[in-house]
């Protein structure tokens, strides 16, 4: 944890100071729910700050329920995924994936058989890239 709060503090990211793990299982499956709303990379977010920020347990169908509305996602519908279980395989599968890959931390970063595991600086990431002739794109305005 002192690793953790140390890099999101360098990186200006907001870091509580979280006093217990609470299983994640029903995040993920919302998570996927999320995604297919196309609302996932909000609710991620929103999960991350609920659990890393302000130390809120996500294992909770209440608190869930709460961020997916936060990112106005309907809470009704969300509980309704949970209750369901309705993206139970679709995470069963991720974890098979991760396990095939030998994936044991988040964020783990995966290319050309090269790992980069843990919160990683800018650098080390375009390294990863640049490594693997992943050419530097430019946006146009």
């Amino acid at each position: 944890m002192a690793n953790l709060k140390q890099v999101a503090n360098g990186l200006g990211l907001p870091f509580g100071d979280r006093k217990m793990t609470y299983n994640s299982r029903l995040a993920q499956e919302l998570g996927k729910w999320a995604e297919s709303k196309d609302k996932g990379h909000e609710f991620h977010n929103a999960a991350f700050r609920a659990y890393f920020v302000d130390g809120r347990n996500i294992a909770k169908a209440d608190v869930l329920v709460e961020v997916a509305e936060s990112v106005d996602l309907s809470g009704e519908d969300a509980l309704k995924v949970m209750q369901k279980r309705t993206y139970r395989e679709a995470v069963d599968l991720d974890w098979k994936r991760s396990r095939e890959l030998r994936v044991t931390a988040v964020p783990t970063f995966l290319f050309n058989h090269q790992f980069l595991v843990g919160a990683q600086k800018y650098e080390d990431l375009k390294k990863l890239l640049l490594s693997n002739n992943v050419k530097r794109r430019t946006l146009n305005a």
